[in-house]
Parts: C-alpha cells; structure tokens; sequence
C-alpha cells in the first residue's frame, strides 16, 4: 500500500462526513470502491459469517489474511474491524496490532467487549491499556495507521451514556484517533459523545432512523452500517434458500440480478 492511502485516509477525518460501508470480501469490496465510496471497513460479522464463522469465531491467521485480501483488491483505504486485538492482554493486543499493520490497512479499531455476557467490557484500565498498547504499536511500525477506540457497551448490555464517554474520552487521550460507540440509538446520544472527545472524529453506525444529513449536523465524521449490508444479502439467501426447502419452490430466483449485470460490475 502507498503511503498516500494513509493520508487520504487522515484527511477525511478532518471535515465533512462521509459514508465508510463495510464489505465482506473482494467482491463487495470492489463494487462499492467503484460507487464512490471513500474508504472501506471490514466487518467482523460479516467476514466471519462469508468464511463460516459465528462473528468474533476467526482465528487471528485467518483474520489477516482476510485484511490482506480486502485491502488489496482495491485503490481505497480500508480500515480494519480488528475486534478485540485478538487478545485479552494490552501486550498480546500490541504484538497482534503490530501484525495487522502490515495487511496493507489504513486504519483499524479495538473495541472493549469481552464476549463474556456476565462481564461484557474490559475492566477500564485494562481497556485503556489495549488502546495505549494498540497506538504504542501502531508508532513503532513507522506506519500512519489510523486507530480508532470503540466502547461496546451499547451492544453488550451495558447502554450507559456516561460509562460509555469516560471510556471513549479516556481512549482519546490514550491514543485514539476516532473513537466510536455503536449502537447509539438516538441523535441526543451522538451529540453527547461528540462533544465530549471534541475535537477528534466521532464514527457512529447507521441505523434506519438515522439520516446522514442528521448525523453531519450533529458533528460526526465518519458512518459505517457493520454488517448491516452483509445482513442484507444473506436475508435474500436465507429467503429463497427456505422457499426451495420448505416448499419446493423458485420464485425467488426470479427476483435475483441477472449474472450478467453482476459480471458487469468486474
């Protein structure tokens, strides 16, 4: 990856907003790079579900290859959905991060969810420490790869508003460049968060009552939809996949874009 990627990518967190769609593999990649798309982010959930995983189930080889594949296969900066560093460890997270730099991305994200649903976020320290270890990693490398910090709690049962900015704030001043909270439901919540880690860019997760208009106006930088789109093409799937199993029948297939206008896209 050219140097220049790392610095598009800086830019458009500078001003404006701008749509930042997730895609699953090459392919999607691709298609939205040529729809205009700035830049790209990986998703957990929907790579994971592409390679026949549960979301957070990729090992971290896997994980690699598969931001080395995406980043690849197109022109844009991709930013990498890197989960939970793959570790429990600030250490163990810094000496993963340091190989996630090398995939060719421009920016990933350490998110604080532990999977454990009776202890869903790291301890603060802890948290705070990945995210320092993830930055501390990131500088050795000599790369200008973006870091976000994501605080989960809206996610994983934990949807405290304050909880989730002294983690975001804490986050910022341990390194973060962006800082991220998905599952905000309401545009009092995003203006609440982007006033508090002013003046770093603020990502927020789409979601049908959100318009990017509203989004912009409320000072955020950078929307992603996660694996909202992946969600989408698997609900055709999953539909005709049923139709043909539960009832012998195709006319779902005749919903489907023609092979031809798919080819077209490549």
């Amino acid at each position: 990856m050219t140097a220049d990627r790392y610095v598009v990518f800086a830019n458009l967190h500078e001003a404006g907003c701008f749509i930042i769609p997730n895609p699953w593999d090459a392919g999607t990649a691709k298609v939205l790079a040529r729809r205009g798309f700035p830049a790209l982010a990986t998703t957990s959930s929907g790579s994971a579900w592409s390679m026949g995983h549960h979301d957070h189930g990729v090992p971290l080889d896997d994980a690699l290859a598969h931001l080395t594949l995406i980043a690849a296969s197109v022109d844009v900066p991709v930013n990498a959905d890197f989960e939970g560093g793959f570790a429990d460890r600030a250490e163990e997270v810094g000496a993963n991060v340091a190989r996630a730099v090398e995939t060719g991305v421009a920016g990933l994200s350490i998110e604080d969810s532990t999977g454990d649903t009776a202890n869903p976020l790291y301890d603060f320290e802890l948290a705070v420490d990945r995210i320092r270890a993830a930055r501390a990693a990131i500088d050795r490398s000599g790369r200008r790869v973006l870091l976000t910090g994501r605080s989960e709690g809206f996610i994983a049962g934990r949807p405290d508003l304050n909880e989730t900015i002294r983690r975001l704030t804490a986050y910022a001043e341990a390194g973060a460049d962006c800082l991220y909270a998905p599952g905000l439901a309401s545009i009092d919540e995003v203006t609440a968060v982007v006033k508090a880690v002013a003046p770093k860019p603020v990502n927020v997760l789409a979601r049908s009552t959100f318009s990017v208009r509203e989004l912009a106006n409320a000072g955020v930088r950078r929307i992603s939809v996660g694996g909202a789109f992946a969600r989408t093409a698997w609900t055709g799937f999953l539909d005709a996949v049923r139709e043909a199993a539960e009832h012998g029948t195709f006319t779902a297939l005749g919903r489907a874009v023609p092979g031809g206008e798919i080819n077209g896209l490549f």
